[in-house]
């Protein structure tokens, strides 16, 4: 099937690792199959991987093109109910079985779907699902080239430690969107460290795991004070950002 997408959606359906793990996450829940919710449903790709095991799917789009496109794309399935709106605006009358809810940046740090999900969780059935179930980041101390929070597309860095996990976020519970904590990260060699390197893995089930790919939660490489290290020296960092609201909120100091 051709999907008619804006630019932005046509590159997310251009990653096909990330459409393909949850496809596989979709077509393995073993949950009940009365009604799913779609949030931030885009060109539709998720609602049509949802639309053959759910008697009804609310589908949730914001934005005013990407909904004509999944108008466009969905027309043919009557247990697909598009939606124009804001999910924070709209009055759920029933309860789901399952939430799919694509969470696309690293770490959740320009994630607005944070807010979106903390919501909609309350119209989530005890035993219902969400796909993603989780989130799970590690830390790695680099030196980068560039003084600026960027991702590691086409950027050129040299890694001086094994990677930390610092956080996982399981998405069944509430989400705080304003995260502070220090990082303990142990240099592997001597040199000179100025960042570091945010990775986030994606659970989608408890069989189906994604890591970064061009689409779904791609590396970040956040700069901090210039560092000399020696091999076995231990960096104490106190990274802090608020979900949500971007690469801008992101702070570091040196402990």
């Amino acid at each position: 099937m051709k999907f008619q997408t804006t630019p932005y959606h046509f590159d997310l359906l251009k990653d096909y690792q990330r459409l393909s793990v949850f496809f596989e996450a979709i077509k393995n829940y073993d949950g009940k199959n009365n009604v799913a919710l779609d949030l931030g449903s885009g060109s539709g790709i998720l609602s049509y991987f949802l639309k053959d095991y759910f008697d009804e799917i609310i589908s949730l789009e914001v934005d005013c093109k990407a909904y004509d496109c999944a108008l466009n794309n969905l027309s043919d399935f009557s247990n697909i109910r598009l939606i124009n709106t804001n999910v924070l605006d709209y009055k759920f009358d029933k309860k789901a079985d399952l939430i799919v809810c694509e969470m696309l940046d690293t770490a959740l740090i320009d994630e607005e779907e944070v807010e979106v999900l903390n919501y909609t969780r309350n119209f989530l059935k005890n035993d219902g699902k969400i796909i993603p179930k989780a989130i799970v980041n590690f830390a790695q101390l680099v030196n980068i080239e560039r003084d600026y929070v960027h991702w590691d597309e086409d950027a050129n860095y040299e890694v001086f430690s094994q990677e930390v996990n610092y956080s996982k976020f399981n998405f069944k519970d509430e989400i705080n969107p304003y995260f502070e904590k220090i990082l303990s990260i142990r240099s592997n060699k001597d040199g000179i460290v100025n960042g570091i390197k945010i990775t986030s893995v994606t659970i989608l089930d408890d069989n189906i795991v994604c890591g970064p790919t061009p689409m779904l939660n791609p590396a970040l490489l956040i700069p901090i004070k210039q560092q000399n290290v020696k091999c076995d020296d231990l960096i104490n960092i106190k990274l802090k950002y608020i979900m949500g609201k971007g690469i801008g909120s992101i702070e570091t100091q040196i402990l």
